[in-house]
């Protein structure tokens, strides 16, 4: 202590009264959750800035191949460490700012029946995650629910009529997320490639499939940076198992 909050107030040279806050431990679902808490900081202070930044150096959890943790060689094939920020606010000047997504609606839930199935524990020899293999059912089993809810406060009705940037969680979790809820597979084009380039960077994760997203329908020069759309769907998921979701539209 300070954090890395104390000290990212004096590498950007932000004001010494600038309002700063940390969140620890939240894992992979905590990309959409500062998103959530950024948009509530922004409408409830008239004019507020607020620099979101996810940071997660993964690579304490590294360590040599034991016989007692061998969940641990799972951890450590798909995790890795990133970084990511972005700036949320309300009310923007349109001389100045040209905002990318709104945040509309947000929600958190937790899956019944899933306790225990995600965990991270600290340990004298760092960070230890436990991944059950029931894990992609579970998460996929709760997501009809939680995309109808969803949907129903965007202009659109169909899982395909969105842009969708999910948490790169793995592969089987993609997978099983796609067939339950039938997203056409090139909807989670951003999020494997995330996973295939950058491997599963807990809550910064969600961060850069939206840059992911927003370079690529550049590059095609799309109406819009939800890959031409003007609806989607952030999604996080991590321990709890905690599923965050975020209604985004494009201005």
């Amino acid at each position: 202590m300070p954090g890395a909050d104390y000290e990212l107030i004096k590498i950007l040279g932000l004001p010494l009264s600038t309002k700063r806050f940390m969140l620890y431990q939240q894992g992979c679902f905590g990309g959409g959750s500062v998103l959530r808490l950024a948009k509530d900081l922004a409408e409830n202070n008239p004019g507020a800035r607020v620099l979101v930044v996810c940071s997660e150096p993964i690579t304490n959890g590294f360590r040599g191949p034991s016989k007692d943790h061998l969940q641990n060689l799972v951890t450590q094939a798909l995790f890795s460490d990133g970084a990511a920020s972005v700036i949320v606010g309300a009310n923007p000047m349109p001389e100045i700012e040209h905002p990318l997504f709104e945040i509309v609606w947000t929600s958190q839930n937790i899956i019944e029946g899933s306790d225990g199935k995600i965990v991270g524990k600290l340990r004298e020899s760092g960070l230890m995650i436990s991944l059950q293999p029931e894990i992609p059912l579970l998460i996929a089993g709760s997501m009809g629910k939680i995309v109808k809810e969803a949907i129903g406060n965007t202009g659109v009705d169909a899982v395909n009529d969105v842009f969708w940037m999910v948490h790169p969680g793995g592969r089987a979790i993609l997978d099983a997320v796609e067939m339950v809820l039938g997203v056409k597979k090139e909807k989670f084009a951003a999020t494997r490639e995330v996973l295939r380039e950058y491997g599963n960077m807990s809550s910064a994760s969600v961060l850069f499939v939206m840059e992911t997203m927003r370079r690529k329908s550049e590059e095609k020069k799309m109406a819009t940076a939800g890959e031409g759309l003007e609806w989607g769907l952030l999604v996080g998921f991590g321990p709890g198992i905690t599923v965050e979701t975020v209604v985004l539209r494009c201005p």
